[in-house]
């Protein structure tokens, strides 16, 4: 992004000092000259209104030429250039107004970020999402798939859906009782449904199903690609109990379903696996002379497997496993019958060896910085935000009490907002010290630059009422179009700052050239702010795959730049005259002080001289 914008800049600048002066030289016709060889003022001194000290017959002439050039104005522009001007006049006799207006409209920004609602991406419609599904524990490949295929057949059904793709067992668990399926919708214009609705109504679609099969709908996210889990909420539970997790993220899981920002809620932590868990009779094994390793490594041989040798079929190798056939490995009975040599030489079974008992225990356990984990996960409604479940969420979580050594943490979606929001905040005081260090020496001074930056803020609330009005959230996107929105306010009040020093430094006072330098400014201020809003307009209304995140950059720029438009160009002169009052102030004081040690100075010598 700040590639493209860097390098869009500088082709209109190398364009606007080539290109446009040829086109206007090629298209701009000539003005004519009075009659009587009387010299023709160019426009720019008529808008100007340009004074010389100690002419007061050129500055007649210049201002009646300005009379006239107002009177060619179109009848709308000069309505808009007449009320204009009055509400600058206003504005500059109540200064202190304007400056509390622009206080306020500063403070709001607290209000407006508190309403908004933070998502990581706009949930664009990209014709497709994905259903996780998780069969009891116990259930085999092919049971699994039975019910998989089943959701398929009546999601493809649903209006609107083109496709589906199941995966049985896949991720890197390869879990037989786990599946994904994936959605393929038709393209926009040929169905009714949104994927939202769509999505909706395959979680009604899945109430019919037991309770026992947890399932998930979510949406592929744009950025970060799809996954096992893709739900926008993740929340982590750390420590060394892995009862105490399981107890604190049924806790979790039972308030999340209350919340009605939240659906589809579920943990990582799945117990009830059914498993046989074998205990050697270490005295019994040692009275038959069978070594404890030796039962180890034959129940590792016959059940997973071992790699003995390699086949090779003409370019490709293949390894080659010994394990008991699969006949022979199915129940504890099999089990029971599988044998172990002694050091005599005797086949002893398992049976003699081992005791078998069936317990049940979780089906992964995960660790995050050497702590066991259990993560909990969500999606959001649709018309919720991800930053208002997670504010809800980080409320309940205090409410827990967890014990010392067990740590919640935010992921997903949720750390991805609060990274995002950080690092953007970083760009944007980058942002703002670069711009002061180059405006600075632009303007030769430390306080013009100011003045031009303190109009940035105003611009913020606006853009994220535009976003309210329509019904969106602050997102990355969003918080790109913040950093456009800057260029397009901090232009403006250049063009103003920049004019009004120029009629100052050609004899006006003040007070006449912030006014004049203003309305010669307002008409390129309006040029580009409506030729920049007209160009957004296509985002506004754009239709498919990726409306949502054209609507979100277009609404924030074109609504902030339309609305703060009337405040910056009444609050950049009101500043620029508040500034250089004081700073006359500041330079009239400093002129007393060495006024008056000049004066001690010279009566110190005086006294001096008559002493002596």
């Amino acid at each position: 992004f700040g590639l493209t914008s860097a390098a869009a800049i500088a082709i209109s600048l190398f364009v606007s000092f080539t290109l446009t002066p040829m086109l206007c030289a090629r298209f701009i016709k000539s003005p004519r000259r009075k009659k009587g060889g009387a010299e023709f003022i160019a426009d720019s001194e008529i808008s100007g209104a340009e004074t010389l000290e100690g002419d007061d017959e050129q500055t007649t002439k210049v201002k009646d030429r300005a009379a006239e050039n107002d009177a060619k104005d179109s009848w709308l522009y000069g309505k808009i250039d007449r009320a204009y001007t009055r509400l600058l006049e206003l504005s500059m006799r109540r200064r202190w107004a304007i400056v509390g207006i622009c206080v306020l409209v500063l403070l709001s920004n607290i209000l407006m970020f508190s309403l908004v609602g933070f998502d990581f991406v706009p949930q664009d419609d990209e014709s497709q999402f994905q259903i996780s599904v998780r069969t009891s524990e116990g259930a085999t490949l092919a049971a699994t798939s039975t019910v998989v295929e089943r959701i398929a057949r009546d999601t493809r059904e649903l209006p609107g859906v083109s496709d589906t793709l199941t995966t049985v067992g896949g991720g890197e668990q390869e879990t037989v009782n786990t599946a994904i399926i994936y959605v393929k919708l038709k393209p926009i214009e040929e169905r009714s449904d949104s994927q939202t609705e769509l999505i909706e109504r395959t979680r009604e679609l899945l109430t019919a199903y037991p309770s026992e099969l947890r399932t998930s709908v979510s949406a592929i996210p744009a950025v970060g690609g799809s996954g096992e889990r893709n739900e926008s909420i993740q929340y982590l539970i750390t420590g060394a109990n892995l009862d105490k997790l399981a107890e604190y993220s049924e806790k979790l899981k039972a308030k999340m379903r209350e919340l009605p920002e939240t659906i589809d809620v579920d943990s990582s932590l799945v117990v009830g696996k059914p498993e046989l868990r074998l205990s050697i009779d270490r005295e019994r094994a040692a009275d038959l002379g069978v070594a404890v390793e030796d039962v180890s490594e034959a129940l590792n041989i016959l059940l997973a497997g071992s790699e003995v040798s390699t086949f090779n079929s003409g370019s490709d190798q293949y390894d080659v496993r010994v394990r008991a056939k699969g006949s022979f490995r199915r129940t504890e009975a099999d089990l029971k019958q599988m044998s172990v040599r002694s050091e005599k030489g005797q086949n002893i079974t398992l049976d003699q060896l081992v005791k078998f008992e069936a317990a049940t225990a979780p089906s992964t356990i995960e660790r995050f910085n050497r702590l066991r984990q259990v993560t909990v996960f969500a999606n959001v409604r649709p018309g919720a935000s991800i930053s208002e479940a997670t504010a809800k969420i980080d409320e309940i979580v205090e409410n827990l009490n967890f014990e010392p050594g067990y740590q919640p943490a935010v992921s997903g979606d949720a750390k991805q907002i609060a990274e995002s929001g950080y690092y953007f905040l970083l760009a944007a005081s980058l942002t703002f010290i670069f711009m002061y260090m180059v405006l600075a020496a632009q303007f030769e001074s430390f306080i013009h630059p100011i003045t031009i930056l303190l109009t940035l803020p105003l611009a913020v609330p606006f853009g994220i009422l535009c976003l309210l009005l329509t019904g969106q959230s602050m997102n990355i996107f969003a918080l790109l179009g913040l950093l456009v929105l800057f260029g397009i306010v901090k232009k403006n009040a250049i063009l103003q700052i920049d004019h009004t020093n120029g009629l100052r430094a050609k004899g006006m006072n003040r007070y006449d050239a912030i006014i004049q330098a203003n309305r010669d400014r307002l008409r390129p201020i309006l040029m580009t702010t409506i030729a920049f809003v007209a160009g957004m307009i296509p985002l506004l209304i754009s239709t498919g795959a990726g409306a949502a995140t054209n609507r979100s950059i277009g609404t924030l720029v074109a609504g902030g730049q339309t609305l703060c438009l009337l405040l910056t160009l009444l609050a950049v002169p009101v500043f620029y005259s508040l500034f250089d009052d004081l700073t006359e102030s500041s330079i009239r004081r400093r002129f007393a002080i060495r006024r008056r040690l000049l004066k001690m100075q010279f009566r110190q010598r005086l006294k001096t001289f008559g002493d002596a």
